[in-house]
């Protein structure tokens, strides 16, 4: 039986329909292999199992609780990778691949633990911020010959700070290269007793305008009561040592809470070490459980990150987020180039351009020790880091390195 024209018209359609989805689909899938991941990929990316092994393993190195505070019943699992996963994608995402684009990254840092001392800065912080600094700033292009995203934005890393941190920061930071459009800056702030009205309008004009991706490595978080303690449990607030950057973190959450994008909402990425860092709140419960935290019902910070990372020494936190956006970046642009003979090539390019040498830290250290940075938990103005010898840092740094070369 033949069909009639109206069935032969169907058939047609049909047709024509299939041809123009194949294309469609054909079209999509050969725009995204060239097409780096999008302001949400860090939903959508698949990194490989190996990237996720590594990324484990470093999270492995660095949470083995050598400082014996019980840091361990602290650690989130895959948090490492999301943050790493976050960072990565957000400096590719639409708004960084705009002509004439600016990310504005803002880290959070400062713990003037060394309360009797000017400054009271200890040496578990300055280096992990400088460290995640420098890597934001390392990430920024592409080494890929395929990739369309070149460095055609700029990143702005804001470190914010006390006042009495200020030399030990500015020292860590050094000299910048005044050659480059990505840059490192310090903004101070004084303590809570002190702030006037242009402060707390320049702390919302950084929460507001200027933070596209906020972090904090090793900053005191105030607990239960408003106040940031010590792991004695010595006041740091009412002694006039602790600028109110929680605010910080505060704006920007009411922010996100305010928006029904999710791409606009910004993610809050922590690093500490002992329970008393901003963004322990989202272990707050076994913060207060833990009985090598005596004082954690009084010192447990109780504001809370989107991804936490509990390291052993938040400064090897930092080194360990820079290894594993690393590792991501390089993830990202071999599934860009699918050529499995760059590699090892490729992951080399980004763990140098992303984690600082061995040589650099000492020279950093050294800097913020000259500038007056104790240990603190020693109290000694001398390059050792939360009562440990330097040598015990920087082969956790050479671990975290082999593991993402080897």
């Amino acid at each position: 039986m033949k069909p009639t024209k109206i069935q032969s018209s169907f058939i047609v359609t049909f047709i024509i329909t299939i041809i123009i989805t194949n294309i469609i689909m054909s079209t999509a899938n050969s725009n995204s292999n060239n097409t780096p991941p999008s302001s949400s990929s860090s939903k959508i990316f698949a990194l490989s199992q190996a990237t996720k092994n590594k990324i484990q393993k470093i999270q492995d190195i660095i949470g083995q609780d050598d400082g014996g505070r019980g840091m361990k019943s602290l650690i989130v699992p895959n948090d490492l990778e999301k943050a790493a996963l976050h960072i990565t994608t957000s400096l590719s995402s639409t708004k960084a691949k705009e002509n004439d684009a600016h990310v504005h990254v803002v880290i959070l840092s400062g713990f003037p633990c060394c309360i009797h001392e000017n400054p009271p800065t200890e040496t578990d912080g300055p280096p992990g911020t400088v460290a995640i600094a420098k890597c934001i700033l390392g990430l920024v292009g592409s080494r890929s010959s395929t990739c369309i995203s070149k460095s055609n934005h700029h990143v702005t890393v804001t470190i914010v700070t006390d006042e009495c941190n200020e030399a030990v920061f500015r020292a860590a930071i050094g000299k910048a290269d005044s050659n480059s459009d990505n840059k490192i800056h310090l903004e101070v702030f004084p303590s809570t007793q002190n702030m006037k009205e242009e402060d707390y309008k320049r702390m919302k004009q950084i929460a507001n305008e200027k933070c596209d991706i906020l972090i904090a490595c090793e900053r005191a978080g105030p607990g239960i009561d408003g106040k940031c303690y010590t792991m004695r449990g010595i006041d740091m607030t009412s002694m006039g040592l602790i600028a109110p950057l929680h605010e910080i973190v505060d704006m920007v959450q009411n922010k996100n809470n305010d928006s029904n994008n999710n791409d606009d909402k910004v993610k809050f990425i922590a690093i500490g070490d002992g329970g008393n860092e901003l963004g322990m709140g989202k272990v707050i419960d076994k913060i207060h459980t833990n009985p090598k935290i005596p004082n954690g019902n009084l010192i447990g910070a109780v504001t809370s990150a989107d991804h936490l990372i509990a390291a052993s020494v938040s400064n090897w936190g930092g080194y360990a987020l820079a290894a594993a956006c690393a590792l991501v970046k390089s993830d990202i642009e071999q599934s860009i180039e699918s050529n499995d003979d760059k590699e090892k090539e490729n992951i080399k390019y980004w763990v140098e351009k992303c984690i600082p040498s061995t040589k650099h830290e000492i020279d950093l250290l050294d800097r913020c020790v000259d500038a007056g940075c104790r240990d603190g938990v020693s109290g000694k103005m001398e390059a050792t880091v939360d009562g440990m010898p330097l040598k015990t840092s920087l082969d956790c740094l050479q671990s975290i390195t082999n593991m993402c070369v080897e």
